[in-house]
């Protein structure tokens, strides 16, 4: 059964048991979800309202995009559960000859690359979900906006998160120059998402 199909309980048991996945991030990846799906509640609490006739287009839009996202989001919790996987069936793979042990070397480098781009396309997936979430600032539904807050506040932790999980496993890439790539392509994404999510739930807060 994939994550995504786990009742809520089901889920939070087994991401607190001694199993190392579903780990870090993939609950970075669900906050993430979590985040676009409130976005597009928001825009659905908003169509069909006389008085936000004005943005009837932006909020079809938001909530066709805030789907969109929160599924391909759920489905990059169980790839980054699934990468991770592949990681220790490589770490499992035999090193008693020279040729296993280079092969074994290649099969974990490779998984890793792997480990390192998965939390990264979790990150680009958050900052789209956290660009949506500043659009529909002031255009949606006033009685959702303390909603659209807190999809600020899970977009800006789902970003950090999946940065760490980016982090954790650049340590162990040996291609310094796609190490180097990775790192500035996730502190871009992180920096552009985590301000946008501060300066929403300010802005928030002082509406409210």
């Amino acid at each position: 059964m994939e994550l995504s199909e786990l009742t809520v309980r089901s889920f939070a048991n087994l991401l607190g048991s001694d199993a190392p996945a579903p780990g870090g991030g993939s609950a970075a990846a669900l906050a993430g979800a979590l985040g676009a799906a409130l976005s597009a509640m928001v825009s659905a609490l908003t169509l069909g309202r006389k008085k936000y006739a004005d943005f009837q287009d932006l909020a079809q839009s938001g909530f066709e995009r805030g789907s969109a996202l929160k599924d391909a989001l759920l489905k990059a919790m169980e790839h980054d559960t699934d990468v991770f996987n592949d990681f220790s069936a490589a770490m499992a793979l035999p090193k008693e000859t020279p040729e296993e042990k280079a092969a074994r070397s290649a099969a974990m480098q490779k998984a890793l690359a792997l480990c390192i781009e998965s939390p990264l396309h979790v990150m680009e997936l958050t900052c789209e979900s956290m660009k949506l979430a500043n659009e529909l600032l002031g255009k949606t539904n006033a009685n959702a906006l303390s909603d659209l807050g807190v999809s600020a506040l899970m977009l800006g932790t789902a970003v950090q998160g999946a940065w760490l999980n980016v982090l954790i496993n650049l340590s162990g890439l040996k291609d310094e120059a796609a190490a180097a790539a990775y790192r500035a392509k996730g502190e871009a994404l992180l920096h552009e998402t985590v301000s946008l999510s501060h300066e929403v739930y300010e802005q928030i807060v002082m509406a409210l």
